[in-house]
């Protein structure tokens, strides 16, 4: 892939994650019904949001640090290139996924492994 197109594309991902990191922040700690006597459903619910946007902040943080691996590669030369195995990511799985580190047929195995 082109070094300036696989900036683009990473430039792209990292304003996303850090305006959705953002977006999580900005709204954590509104608890607009903790001031109100609630019916414990209102109170599962309220926790179930939190547990979720908790979940979808670790998520985001990943996707950051993944991107951040992807900028150090592409600055040390070695960005498209699985580092498992060191054969070439296809272009079109960049395009997709532009902090992936492995072919696709890697990913998956490494997946089945950490499960």
């Amino acid at each position: 892939m082109d070094e300036a197109r696989a900036r683009e594309l990473l430039a792209r991902e990292r304003e996303r994650v850090e305006r959705a990191l953002a977006d999580l922040a900005e709204h954590e700690g509104s608890d607009e019904l903790a001031d109100y006597d609630q019916h414990p459903a209102d109170t599962a619910t309220e926790m179930f949001d939190e547990e979720l946007q908790e979940t979808l902040a670790v998520r985001l943080r990943e996707e950051l640090a993944a991107i951040e691996r992807a900028e150090q590669r592409l600055r040390d030369g070695s960005y498209g290139l699985s580092v498992e195995s060191g054969e070439p990511i296809p272009d079109a799985r960049l395009e997709i996924i532009p902090w992936a580190e492995r072919t696709a047929e890697e990913q998956a195995r490494y997946e089945q492994i950490s499960q």
